[in-house]
């Protein structure tokens, strides 16, 4: 690959993307253009800003953005409407944030002509791949710059040295180990690493950032109520709110009442087995109630393919392919099964649990007419379930005769 002439950094500001940006300008000679986004991860900013003009970055090549609608907008709602889980268990916050980032980055490369994009993913890790995937598919002629994957700063000691040697701060906390890796947007905090190593270790709780112990929640449940609009919600105790404010609003009531905790050895994409600990109270209070609104609008055919289709979806956003055509698929057939996916749904909260409690929509399949325990008024005749019942024991009772012939 030939040397840049401009790259647009993922910076955040920290320690080891402004190691990143220092090591761009001395290793090429380039210019650099640094995007720092907020995505809801609970920092100042403007710290960063301050730190790109130190390591002599122009003014006009700093660009900080607030893009917390747009991530939930369009990268977390479109996600929920498959009630995606990777593994079953991980609600991809990490994972769901990375196309938004690289297009971004590439829409900055194009406005300031930069011919590469760079970011602080490590080679042993997934983000690498999820950057690099989406970069390549919003611009397949971008270049690609992956320090991590370069440099001969293998160490934290040889980090700190090449930073005291380019006078880059190091904050005091930075001269020790850190305890572990933490990365955190409006839908969840991940923290890896370290004192999270070992798999049969319980984490310390100083680990949990966003909610408090299920232990010592409020000891009285809270009930809210989510409204829903094909699929998305809209709303909170009748309160109407974009996008970015709903999910805001749940993570402060699961953090209140402890939900969202998970504890995961996931399979990573490049091969590895880890362990990290995710938070994600508003977006655990969210999937429940997204099924619980499902479950009276969505047709058993419809929600069971979905639910079929749900694994697959989740393993492509993991593995960075959100700019693919498969996902994109699944994503028009996800969304056509949405259409009717409106109502309210009342969520209890209490003590590290959201339960829903209650459901109700105008677009309702819930006939309480034909599964009523007394009179029916004739909704259902329990007759038809004797010829229903007979013609799917048909094959049963062929093969048990088969079975039953071949075995004397």
């Amino acid at each position: 690959m030939s040397a840049p002439k401009k790259v647009v950094l993922a910076y955040s500001g920290g320690l080891d993307t402004s190691i990143i940006l220092k090591w761009l300008q001395t290793e090429y000679g380039c210019e650099v253009v640094t995007f720092t986004a907020d995505l809801g991860q609970g920092e100042e900013l403007e710290p960063a800003r301050q730190k790109a003009e130190l390591l002599g970055i122009k003014p006009e090549n700093i660009y900080i953005e607030d893009i917390r609608e747009e991530f939930v907008r369009d990268f977390v709602f479109p996600m929920f409407r498959a009630n995606a889980q990777y593994e079953g268990l991980y609600l991809l916050g990490t994972s769901i944030a990375r196309p938004l980032i690289s297009k971004r980055l590439i829409e900055i490369a194009k406005e300031t002509g930069a011919d590469a994009v760079a970011h602080g993913a490590t080679g042993k890790g997934n983000d690498q791949v999820r950057f690099e995937l989406a970069a390549y598919a919003l611009n397949p002629d971008i270049k690609v710059i992956a320090p991590w994957r370069e440099w001969d700063l293998t160490s934290r000691t040889k980090l700190l040295e090449f930073a005291e040697a380019h006078q880059i701060p190091i904050a005091k906390d930075k001269r020790g180990e850190a305890p572990f890796s933490v990365d955190a947007n409006l839908l969840h905090t991940s923290s890896e690493g370290k004192v999270l190593e070992d798999p049969a270790v319980q984490a310390p709780d100083y680990v949990y950032q966003r909610t408090v112990h299920p232990e010592d929640a409020p000891n009285e449940p809270e009930y809210i109520e989510i409204g829903f609009e094909k699929g998305d919600p809209v709303s909170i105790n009748g309160e109407a709110m974009s996008p970015a404010t709903i999910l805001t609003k749940l993570n402060e009531y699961g953090g209140k009442h402890g939900i969202g905790r998970l504890d995961l050895v996931e399979g990573r994409f490049v091969g590895m087995k880890s362990r990290g600990i995710y938070e994600t109270p508003g977006g655990t209070i969210l999937l429940e109630a997204h099924r619980g609104i499902e479950s009276i609008t969505m047709d058993r055919g419809a929600m069971h393919l979905k639910d079929q289709l749900m694994p697959q979806y989740a393993e492509l956003i993991y593995n960075g392919f959100w700019y693919s055509p498969e996902r994109e698929m699944l994503q028009a057939a996800i969304d056509k099964s949405q259409e009717h996916v409106t109502g309210t749904v009342r969520v209890k909260l209490y003590r590290g649990l959201a339960s829903t409690v209650g459901r109700w929509s105008d677009h309702s399949l819930y006939s309480e007419a034909h599964v009523t325990f007394e009179e029916d008024a004739g909704a259902y005749d329990q007759k038809d379930a004797a010829g229903f019942i007979q013609l799917n024991a048909l094959r049963l009772k062929l093969l048990a005769a088969r079975d039953k012939r071949l075995s004397k």
